[in-house]
């Protein structure tokens, strides 16, 4: 059960959240856009102020009455960091309260690298990197979001279950701390490329969303009611390890006949091979150059990179009917690197699978799009888990506050 400081989290990290979104904007403005009253607004509009991450701005004129107060968010008042940890690649970026990256740092992750201390080491070095290269002193690091394939103890920092790497109950935040000083915030990219998409991406303002996470694993954050979708155990979203094909290709979760196992990176080029073995466009044990070459493929006409594609649509045009038939969403946003390299081509091809397969209404109500965020939308996330914390923590040392404040008042005299 949420409790009073709880919602008052929520309510301050949605209106900062506003803020971000739309600088300048004056509180009549933030509490038609969240809901909260105007009185709440202003208290939290203040309690930001405090905190420096926002700053008054001025004044503009209404209607008749006196002229509106405007706040907007205050880059320089502190920085967050978001981390990306794929199957093939570390990425962290470094952003200011307005999310404007400041900084970017790539560790490549090589086959037979994923052993916890070598992804610890990776991130730990790129962290380094970024608040170096953006000269930014260590306490203005409000705190470091971290996204981990897989299924994740958001309450503990653990890496419950990253079937790629065959990682169980890993505790990731504890092994990071030993060489990150920042506070630490863990989800998945499922989440982290939804909340991406929430703030500043094709689920803006819409109630009911998917983002389809296509990279090596595959997975689909919600947006349902017009916030992150989570589950009851965190778990939301693992779309990826639905059975598609009943008794099909073999997938590290276990099970056979997986959607990653047919759209996800590895399967992608599995359908490569099954299609042309002796391919040119095959790059053996190198993902990203093989998906590279079929993107230039299918934009130069080469008959193998599109029917590769076009079969690889085929599959997920399947998986994401169920979505559609499921959810009813408002639109179903195709994120992350594979979705980007292919690009609009694969999206085209979607369609057309998507409409074979959906029922009518619910598509009727539905737009298939490719993410519009030009970084790194896992990244980009994971810096608002950081904010989020932020926020949280600002709250539970008020509160703390306070009740040192009643107990000191209260206490016996000696």
């Amino acid at each position: 059960m949420r409790t009073s400081r709880d919602i008052r989290t929520a309510n301050r990290y949605e209106v900062l959240r506003q803020i971000i979104a739309e600088s300048p904007t004056s509180r009549p403005e933030l509490a038609a856009a969240t809901g909260l009253s105007l009185a709440t607004v202003a208290t939290l509009v203040g309690e930001l102020l405090d905190l420096g991450m926002i700053t008054e701005v001025g004044f503009e004129d209404s209607a008749g009455g006196r002229p509106r107060g405007l706040v907007a968010v205050n880059a320089s008042g502190g920085a967050l960091i978001g981390v990306d940890i794929a199957e093939t690649y570390v990425r962290v970026e470094l952003f200011d309260l307005a999310l404007t990256v400041l900084a970017r740092a790539d560790e490549r992750m090589r086959p037979g690298e994923s052993r916890p201390e070598q992804v610890v080491g990776h991130v730990a070095a790129a962290v380094g990197s970024v608040v170096a290269r953006a000269g930014v002193e260590g306490a203005r690091v409000l705190g470091v979001g971290v996204s981990v394939p897989g299924q994740v103890d958001r309450a503990t920092g653990r890496s419950e279950y990253a079937p790629n790497w065959d990682w169980h109950d890993v505790p990731l935040l504890d092994l990071l701390a030993e060489h990150i000083g920042h506070p630490l915030y863990l989800d998945n990219p499922l989440r982290a490329c939804a909340v991406a998409e929430l703030w500043f991406g094709a689920a803006r303002g819409r109630g009911d969303a998917v983002v389809v996470n296509l990279g090596t694993g595959v997975g689909a954050g919600l947006v349902l009611g017009g916030g992150l979708h989570r589950g009851v155990s965190n778990s939301a979203g693992e779309w990826g390890h639905t059975t598609l094909v009943l008794d099909g290709r073999p997938c590290h979760c276990g099970n056979r006949g997986c959607v990653e196992t047919y759209v996800g990176a590895p399967g992608i080029m599995l359908n490569l091979r099954e299609s042309d073995p002796g391919s040119a466009l095959l790059r053996p044990g190198d993902q990203t150059a093989t998906i590279d070459a079929l993107a230039r493929g299918v934009a130069a006409h080469d008959p193998v990179a599109v029917e590769v594609v076009r079969d690889t649509a085929r599959y997920l045009g399947a998986g994401i009917a169920d979505l559609v038939n499921v959810l009813n969403p408002e639109v179903i946003v195709l994120s992350s690197w594979v979705a980007a390299t292919l690009g609009e081509p694969l999206v085209r091809e979607v369609r057309e699978a998507v409409v074979r397969h959906a029922l009518g209404r619910p598509l009727a109500a539905t737009e298939i799009v490719l993410s519009p965020i030009p970084t790194d939308p896992v990244c980009l996330g994971a810096a608002t888990f950081a904010l989020e914390g932020a926020l949280q923590s600002v709250g539970q040392r008020n509160t703390a506050g306070r009740a040192s404040h009643a107990r000191s008042r209260i206490a016996p005299s000696s």
